[in-house]
């Protein structure tokens, strides 16, 4: 499995794994879980990190995981927030492809997200909208998620969501956008070993209940594999 979401760089987000071995025993439960490959995605908000360095930063996370005989490979990435100046959305794509994890703020969705959408795809690059069902305006609205994938976005589900994990709330808003066929990614949106955890494989088997086993397996298998060699999905 392909998680493109996932907070693993050690010591760059405030809420993310302070120490590297922190960050390796990520990548032990990750690797035990069956995946493969991790896209680091940081966040770029209040601080926003030059690309250079997080690709260092990667590089660093590959070798330590050679070192250790961790079979994980670390792609670098970004969540990168809607707050931060679209002109530089472009140095933050995922793997260096035109894909961007674009995050609306978590207390609302902005009444311009649709409009936001459209300019990024306008811009040339396409935008992956992360843990929708956890914004509470889409919980109380969930055919909002329709607007933003008519204007462009694809959508990344947390895996924990459909477990209950963040609530009962995102857990239904999780299933409604699954039914519809609004989702295109599971991932695992992990912060640390031992509290959101970089296991995808129980949300693809919750997601299987409703999709049946191979529609959920391409939500953490082939259409992640797409987005990191920046090829289109196939439907």
């Amino acid at each position: 499995m392909i998680d493109l979401h996932c907070h693993i760089l050690p010591g760059i987000d405030f809420d993310g794994p302070p120490r590297l071995d922190d960050v390796l025993e990520m990548g032990r439960i990750a690797a035990a879980d069956d995946i493969r490959q991790i896209v680091a995605t940081p966040h770029i908000k209040e601080t926003i990190h030059p690309a250079e360095f997080l690709r260092d930063q990667v590089r660093r996370l590959n070798e330590e995981f050679e070192k250790n005989g961790i079979s994980l490979e670390v792609l670098q990435g970004a969540e990168v927030n809607t707050m931060v100046d679209p002109s530089s959305f472009g140095e933050y794509t995922l793997n260096g492809t035109d894909y961007l994890l674009l995050e609306f703020p978590h207390s609302h969705l902005p009444k311009d997200a649709v409009e936001l959408v459209f300019n990024t795809v306008l811009d040339g690059l396409s935008p992956i909208i992360p843990h929708p069902e956890r914004n509470p305006s889409i919980v109380r609205r969930p055919e909002l998620v329709s607007d933003l994938v008519k204007a462009g976005a694809l959508i990344q589900l947390t895996a924990d969501s459909l477990l209950g994990g963040f609530g009962p709330e995102a857990r239904e808003c999780s299933l409604y956008l699954l039914e519809r066929g609004l989702v295109h990614f599971l991932a695992t949106d992990a912060h640390s070993p031992d509290w959101r955890r970089p296991i995808l494989s129980r949300g693809v088997k919750a997601a299987a209940r409703v999709l049946g086993e191979a529609a959920a397996r391409r939500l953490a298998n082939e259409n992640p594999a797409s987005i990191i060699a920046g090829k289109p999905l196939h439907d």
